[in-house]
């Protein structure tokens, strides 16, 4: 009989602290009635007033493009820049460049979105979705750099160091050794920004303007006017969608571990 630890009941309590709001959302979606109140009969009327809703979906659509499309940028840019940091070869400039892009990820999201906004309105940039993905862009960067960061740091420069005394080029050498070495961390960097696009309220509530909406601020608008349980049905899906998401980058990590490790083998 295995011994019992406090640490296996601290987890089980984290995890229903967690998920039991999760649940108690996602449950009221199927109920008859329109508030939580209380729950009266099993229907999927609310799911069907999401999808006959043409302005929510709109903003799902919306929302999901602006952040497959501020993942995607920021990634590239955040992977190349974690290379600039991490090719620095003084110590001094590789943290100060390091510590100005965490500024970024320690800031109150306030700050960062009223700055944001004092910002585009100096250049006189409109607020809609130009200046929503950029500002999405911006904090996501970091994210990326310290996802990339570590896998970097973990490359042998004896790879490095082979690949060019074989006579390959820098670009084949970043084609062929570093960015496949790194990729789970570019994966990783990709992923986190992309749910950190989803879940942004603060910064996106600052710089969005008339005709353009995310599903974060389109929610808090109607939680004003009391929250419809369309509202739930919409956490349901968004719920569904992440967990396929986590879901499927856990296989395409065990696939890459699988893949090393027939090579290993090899």
């Amino acid at each position: 009989m295995r011994k019992f630890k406090w640490s296996h009941l601290y987890l089980i309590f984290v995890f229903i602290i967690l998920y039991v709001p999760i649940a108690y959302l996602v449950g009221f979606s199927f109920s008859d009635g329109d508030r939580m109140s209380h729950f009266s009969g099993f229907t999927f009327r609310h799911y069907g007033e999401l999808f006959n809703d043409p302005r929510m979906i709109q903003i799902v659509l919306d929302t999901l493009l602006l952040a497959l499309l501020s993942a995607l940028i920021a990634t590239i840019i955040g992977t190349f820049g974690a290379m600039a940091i991490n090719s620095a070869r003084r110590s001094v400039t590789k943290n100060t460049v390091l510590s100005l892009n965490n500024i970024l990820m320690v800031s109150p999201d306030v700050i960062i979105g009223a700055s944001f906004l004092i910002f585009f309105t100096a250049l006189n940039i409109p607020l809609g979705f130009v200046s929503v993905l950029l500002s999405h862009i911006a904090f996501e960067i970091p994210i990326v750099v310290l996802m990339v960061l570590p896998k970097l740091r973990e490359l042998p420069s004896s790879m490095l160091d082979a690949a060019s005394d074989l006579g390959a080029s820098d670009f084949q050498v970043l084609r062929d050794v570093t960015l496949p070495y790194i990729m789970p961390g570019i994966f990783s960097g990709f992923f986190m920004a992309f749910t950190y696009s989803l879940d942004d309220f603060a910064v996106t509530y600052f710089v969005t303007g008339n005709g353009f909406s995310t599903l974060s601020v389109e929610i808090y608008a109607r939680a004003r006017q009391g929250i419809s349980l369309e509202i739930n049905a919409l956490s349901g899906v968004m719920f569904i969608f992440a967990l396929v998401l986590v879901v499927g980058y856990y296989f395409i990590q065990q696939q890459q571990t699988a893949h090393k490790r027939k090579k290993g083998v090899r």
